[in-house]
């Protein structure tokens, strides 16, 4: 075993999260190690997350604009497309997110370890390769940064060919005419917007009552009728009772007595915390029932020197949000326990449906049970020039903000860039005072004809409200 010492920071997960810890714990003059198990950085987000399936969205949603333009449709038949070719291309630009991530560690002489990382003792990591070789890193302090993988259930068989997760939908080697796909969360809402755009059958199963409770309600319809509208069924309050696959299909009999048959079942309820044999009894340390550990304000866990972030800490288990919370947290482990740490907080809701969602901000259910007077300023993208010349006439920006003082309180958006356009009325809402107003829209001239245009619709909406 070859021993390595003196190490500030030891990083084990190479995703958004550690990447991001890693970088800047370099610019902080720190010597930084990272531990990544697979054969190329990344992470989960990278190779099977994140980057992956927003790459199959923008191959469908390309489809989906062809069929819609009257000069193109006919061209191309979205079922004539295979699964296999598209995985392909979304291969090609996994590759080059990998090539661009492996210099950032070239570049900020952070040394990357290839193995598996487990801490056998206080400030100690050891490191298992492939071929049997050993290091043992000792340092200062330790970050986790595992991320997270696809729950599953003991009672469903994920070794069967016709049986898949968000990691292992992307080796499927044939193109499904239909698919179940259990949870309706927001990975497998968007997975369902990706077959329904294939031209596949798709029956979402929703255990809870509402898609996407957590949203604006009004939103949450608004992508339950798209999807019910492109063909997709929506089964919603529904739990699994057994699911059975054989040679020819899946069948999912739920406890309601309905039984689906479909030629294949993507399992997408929920996903756990990489912690299981990385060592945590070593430490003192226990993650909870979805492998989560508890961190506090600076992301360090319970002991000392130990520090968690992204996927593995739980909410908001988002790659942006992972991403600051590495470099918050390597900025604490630098700047020392006695100077004050950064949080991530006021994360923009990024979903990537067909259309997609974007918010930021409280939902107009959350006003009403806090009792704050607030009103309502919307822009349908139907009636914007923009929309009307791309095509691109579905959804809306609506702007929640309080009667009296006109303080934006809430950013929600459906249709067409809208995890763009969401970065506008954020930056508003992180303004002081008075900056932070409907009055910004109305008194900002906005380049025409654009998507941003409809902030200064919705405000100019909103105050009419008010005015009557």
């Amino acid at each position: 075993m070859d021993i390595s010492a003196g190490w500030d920071l030891v990083v084990i997960g190479s995703g958004p999260a550690g990447e991001a810890a890693a970088m800047q714990a370099a610019k902080e003059d720190l010597r930084v190690a990272i531990v990544e198990d697979q054969p190329a950085v990344g992470g989960n987000c990278t190779h099977w997350g994140t980057i992956p399936s927003k790459a199959l969205r923008h191959q469908v949603r390309q489809l989906v604009r062809t069929q819609r333009n009257p000069l193109l449709r006919g061209i191309l038949n979205p079922r004539e497309i295979r699964w296999q070719d598209m995985i392909a291309r979304t291969r090609e630009v996994i590759d080059s997110q990998v090539h661009v991530r492996s210099g950032f560690y070239v570049r900020n002489r952070v040394k990357v370890f290839r193995g598996r990382g487990t801490i056998t003792a206080p400030g100690e990591v050891r490191v298992d390769d492939a071929n049997g070789r050993q290091w043992l890193l000792r340092s200062r302090n330790i970050l986790l940064a595992t991320g997270s993988r696809p729950y599953h259930p003991e009672d469903v068989d994920f070794d069967h060919p016709r049986v898949y997760d968000s990691d292992t939908i992307l080796d499927m080697d044939h193109t499904p005419r239909h698919i179940i796909i259990y949870g309706a969360g927001v990975i497998g809402s968007e997975y369902a917007c990706i077959f329904t755009g294939l031209g596949v059958r798709v029956d979402l199963v929703n255990s809870r009552e509402h898609l996407l409770d957590f949203l604006d309600t009004e939103i949450s319809d608004a992508l339950s009728y798209h999807l019910r509208d492109q063909g997709c069924t929506i089964r919603q309050g529904e739990h699994y009772q057994r699911v059975v696959a054989d040679d020819e299909g899946v069948t999912l009999e739920l406890q309601s007595g309905k039984v689906l048959r479909a030629d294949a079942l993507l399992w997408c309820n929920g996903r756990s915390g990489n912690t299981q044999g990385i060592g945590l009894e070593n430490i003192g340390l226990e993650a909870n029932s979805r492998g989560q550990l508890a961190v506090d304000q600076r992301y360090q866990t319970e002991a000392e020197g130990v520090y968690a972030v992204g996927d593995v800490v739980g909410w908001p288990s988002l790659a942006s949000a992972s991403y600051d919370q590495g470099r918050f947290c390597a900025e604490a482990i630098a700047a020392g326990p006695d100077q004050p740490a950064r949080r991530v907080t006021d994360v923009p809701t990024g979903i990537y449906t067909i259309p997609g969602i974007s918010c930021v901000g409280r939902t107009e259910h959350e006003l009403t049970e806090a009792r704050v007077p607030y009103e309502v300023g919307q822009a349908f993208f139907k009636n914007l020039a923009r929309a009307q010349i791309t095509g691109e006439q579905v959804g809306m920006l609506k702007i929640l903000f309080h009667r009296e003082t006109l303080e934006v309180l809430g950013i929600h958006c459906f249709g067409y860039q809208a995890m763009e356009i969401i970065h506008v009325g954020q930056a508003i809402m992180r303004q002081p005072g008075e900056l932070n107003t409907l009055r910004y829209f109305i008194d900002t001239t906005f380049n025409y004809p654009t998507m941003a245009e409809a902030y200064r619709v919705a405000a100019i909406n909103g105050l009419n409200r008010i005015r009557r």
